[in-house]
């Protein structure tokens, strides 16, 4: 007998497969958002903790990643819904943020905690953030919306600061022969350009919306962690980033504990002895317990170069990522 092609036996498996009790289901991504949903992922009681990750690069736009038609989600978007749900249930008592992130979008950090800080200031409730592995530049942005913030005994936070990056092709163009004929309406209007040198003047003007930048990120640490005196904060803002222990004894975190002493924490803040710990998923999503990453779908480009946000276009960025060629 004459052998199948490997492709119509695999098919001609799959088939045969299916076709033996219907056991078997497939999902087929739609590239519809769909709506979101509660899981306790621990816990016990009437009240609940409501648990919100930040996680990942911070950003204000969503995007279609695969053919699929499949959403990625922006940051901002997604805690919106998910405050809009909690904000319906006075069961929920506390809310922990678990935040894993290095940062982003300088307007998405901003949008983050301005969303955090109007749901506490809303709700009445007590907000306690847990620092992941890594919570820094716009992670730690967000983060200083809570009411405290605990970090993890190996967290990497810090990197207060903002950076706008670039590279400087002008030299290797002229190397190959291309010229740019770049025609602008004014002298800063291509300021940033690889194509050419930078001139002082627009280093300069740059600079001035980056000190901006920094000025305000200065201003967010100083309003959550009051603790710290203003040219305490200045010292530490200069982009270097921190152990938990080194956080912890310059004042940047209230202690350094586990995700379940952050959970206890948050119930002794809101008076409440037991309560069921809930989050929130789109139905395709995993979720099972305190630890669980919700999975989303991610360009290529992003899992090859985490930095490619911003190969979108010139930004300004909250971001800790070194050894990346482009930010």
């Amino acid at each position: 007998m004459r052998q199948l092609p490997r492709l119509s036996l695999i098919s001609s498996m799959l088939v045969a497969t299916l076709s033996l009790g219907g056991c078997i289901s497939i999902n087929i991504p739609t590239g519809q958002v769909e709506p979101l949903v509660e899981t306790v992922v621990g816990g016990s009681g009437s009240q609940k903790i409501l648990m919100i990750e930040v996680d990942g690069v911070i950003t204000e736009a969503s995007q279609v990643v695969d053919f699929f038609g499949t959403v990625e989600e922006g940051s901002v978007s997604r805690l919106r819904e998910e405050l809009e749900l909690a904000r319906k249930d006075e069961q929920i008592k506390a809310l922990v943020l678990r935040i894993n992130s290095p940062g982003g979008t300088v307007t998405g950090s901003d949008l983050l905690h301005q969303q955090i800080s109007r749901f506490k200031r809303e709700r009445g409730i007590p907000v306690v953030a847990q620092l992941m592995g890594i919570a820094a530049s716009g992670g730690y942005y967000v983060a200083v919306a809570a009411d405290e913030i605990v970090a993890q005994p190996t967290t990497v936070t810090g990197s207060i600061g903002v950076i706008f990056s670039g590279i400087n092709l002008a030299g290797l163009m002229e190397k190959i022969g291309v010229e740019d004929q770049t025609i602008t309406s004014g002298e800063f209007k291509d300021a940033g350009s690889i194509l050419r040198t930078m001139r002082p003047e627009e280093k300069a003007q740059l600079q001035s919306i980056i000190d901006d930048f920094h000025e305000r990120f200065v201003s967010v640490v100083q309003a959550g962690r009051q603790g710290l005196a203003a040219e305490d904060i200045a010292t530490l803002a200069d982009g270097r980033i921190f152990s938990a222990p080194q956080a912890l004894e310059a004042g940047l975190v209230d202690r350094i504990g586990t995700l379940e002493s952050t959970f206890a924490s948050a119930r002794k803040r809101a008076g409440i002895r037991e309560a069921r710990i809930v989050t929130y998923h789109r139905p395709r999503e995993y979720a099972s317990n305190l630890y669980t990453r919700t999975p989303r779908p991610r360009a290529p480009l992003v899992d090859l170069w985490p930095d490619a946000i911003a190969l979108e276009g010139p930004t300004f960025l909250y971001l800790w990522a070194p050894g990346a060629g482009i930010r």
